[in-house]
This record gives structure tokens, C-alpha cells and sequence, in this order.
């Protein structure tokens, strides 16, 4: 029997890569999208529904309506620069829409007698605060934003649902990236000015803080890591992470030699302005558990990730 999907943030880099796996699977696959949006990159048989998910009731008619085997909660404002300056509206999207899904959920499941399955998006920004490097599922969740406390509280909450008695699991992400990424995420930014600077379309790049580090990842492999959880026997946490952390100032050398241009020193330049209140010095996930129990691995490392978003920027040039 056809499985049934919902992809709450379907438009978003790791919605549109997941469409697109479960399409290959012939999963019945529904999506919601912000109201206004648009989106060209999803699988033709994947039914849009435009979806204000801070909107309880909405959230709980998109359930009742798609009645889903299998949500993957990926809807959410992803920006921690953008959390600091809209932290209400963060908080009910990454933390409210969350909880009604979940009751939604549990309701459905309640009344129908079928087991569902629901797959958070977490974040390692949970643990931003923590003195302990690696992280793994049982660091102490200390959040250092509004969008890692809104993640924390969505975090909670898909626990709290666990014990009521649903398949929910925490798919705990450290930073991943793909071609889908837009260019106001910092490393979407770097390959695509290292592109244009090789193609003599762009002078220089200014960024924020270069020697923060983060644990960056392939966002493919991430996305295979949610229908591990999905197809997993019991709802649980997993820290999906490649366990290596590299600084900013590392990615832009790795970007700018994936664009022929060794010498990259002159062209960048970091302004404080870009920085954040509040930043980890380091963010490195243990992903020991989710190898082990769910027998996942990356299949790319920090270099094949910047190269692959250099060339795809090289070719749209």
C-alpha cells in the first residue's frame, strides 16, 4: 500500500530534496508552502497546499485533510541572524506550528487506530551554548538564539508527544548544504561569489566572523537520515552530523580553489556587522548513534560538499 507523506516546508532546500527521494520511492506526497510562495522543483504529483502553520487551526486542518502515514516537520525560519530580530515570529513558527502538528497527529492516530509517524527538525543550535564538544543526544540542551530556543521547545515538545504514545523522532541537524541552498545562507554566499569573482562578474565578498566553526555537512545525506528515522521501529533522537568541524575562514579557502583562484585573501573581508549577538566558538556533532543504529553514514566530507556548490555556481554562470 502507498505510503502517504506530508513535507510541512516542501520549497525549502531539504523539502524539495526529500520530495524528490520519496517520489523515487512512489510515496504519495503532499507539501505545504508559506502562503504566497511559489516553487518550481518539486515532483509533478506532489500536491502544494499553501499553509500558514503558525495558525493552529490550519495546522490541524492540513493533518485531518492529508492525513499523512509519515510527517516530516521541515517548515521553519532557519535564519538565527533573522531569529534575533523576529523573535516572536519565531517562536510561533518553529516552536507552536510544531506542537500542532504533533496534537494533530496523536488525534489522528487516536482515532483512525493506525500508527503514524512524525520526524522533527531540530538543530544543533540547541547545544550552542554547551562547554562540550562533540555534541551528542545527551548533551544538556542549552540554546545561545530565539531559533535555537524555538528549535529546543519543538525538540521538547516532540519528546513530550513520544511518551504520549506517538512514533515522533528528532532528527538532530547539524549545518547541511546543497545547490538548493539561497544565497543569504553564509556558505551559499561564498560559493556563489567565488563563482562570479572566477568569472570576473564580482570585485570582492564581505562576511561576518570567519574563524566561527561549524560541522557542515551534505544535505542529501541528511534528508536519507530523516526516512532512516522514518522506517526505524520507535521514535528516537539522533544527532546527524560528519563529526569534522571547519571555520568559515576554511570554507571560503576551499570554495575559492574550487574556483581556480588560490589567492583569495585581497577579495574578502569580514565586517562585524554580519556578525550575531551571540556565537559558538565550536559545533561539532557525534553521529556515532545514528551509525549505529540506524546504519547511516555521509556519503560527502566538508571539501566534496563546497566543491559540488562551486561547480553548480560555475555552471549557472
Amino acid at each position: 500500500m502507498t505510503q502517504r507523506a506530508l513535507i510541512t516546508g516542501i520549497g525549502g532546500q531539504d523539502g524539495t530534496i526529500l520530495a524528490r527521494r520519496l517520489n523515487e520511492l512512489d510515496y504519495s506526497v503532499v507539501g505545504t508552502l508559506q502562503p504566497g510562495s511559489a516553487t518550481s522543483d518539486q515532483p509533478s504529483n506532489a500536491k502544494l497546499v499553501e499553509a500558514d502553520l503558525r495558525d493552529s487551526n490550519v495546522s490541524r486542518n492540513v493533518i485531518m485533510d492529508a492525513e499523512p502515514d509519515v510527517v516530516f516537520h521541515f517548515a521553519g525560519i532557519s535564519s538565527v541572524g533573522y531569529s534575533w530580530d523576529h523573535p516572536v515570529e519565531t517562536a510561533e513558527v518553529n516552536g507552536n506550528s510544531a506542537v500542532a502538528l504533533l496534537d494533530a497527529l496523536l488525534e489522528l492516530q487516536t482515532s483512525s487506530g493506525k500508527e503514524r509517524t512524525f520526524v522533527n527538525a531540530s538543530s544543533a543550535e540547541i547545544f550552542a551554548g554547551t562547554t562540550a564538544s562533540p555534541q551528542n543526544e545527551q548533551t544538556p540542551i542549552a540554546p545561545l538564539s530565539p531559533y535555537g530556543a524555538s528549535k529546543a521547545f519543538s525538540h521538547n515538545m516532540t519528546q513530550v508527544y513520544r511518551a504520549k504514545g506517538l512514533k515522533a523522532s528528532n532528527a538532530i541537524f547539524y549545518n547541511h548544504e546543497s545547490t538548493f541552498r539561497p544565497t543569504k545562507f553564509v556558505t551559499r554566499k561564498i560559493t556563489a561569489a567565488a563563482a562570479a569573482i572566477a568569472r570576473g562578474k564580482q570585485s570582492t565578498l564581505e562576511l561576518g566572523n570567519l574563524d566561527a566553526r561549524r560541522d557542515w555537512g551534505w544535505a542529501p545525506d541528511y534528508v536519507e537520515a530523516t526516512l532512516l528515522m522514518a522506517t526505524h521501529d520507535r521514535g528516537d533522537d539522533f544527532v546527524i552530523a560528519t563529526g569534522e568541524a571547519h571555520s568559515v575562514r576554511e570554507f571560503v579557502d576551499a570554495a575559492f580553489r574550487a574556483a581556480g583562484i588560490p589567492d583569495w585573501q585581497a577579495l574578502v573581508t569580514s565586517n562585524d556587522a554580519f556578525g550575531r549577538p551571540a556565537d559558538s566558538a565550536e559545533m561539532v556533532g557525534d553521529a556515532s548513534r545514528a551509525k549505529d543504529v540506524l546504519g547511516w553514514t555521509p556519503t560527502k566530507r566538508f571539501d566534496d560538499v563546497v566543491k559540488a556548490m562551486v561547480e553548480h555556481d560555475l555552471s549557472l554562470l
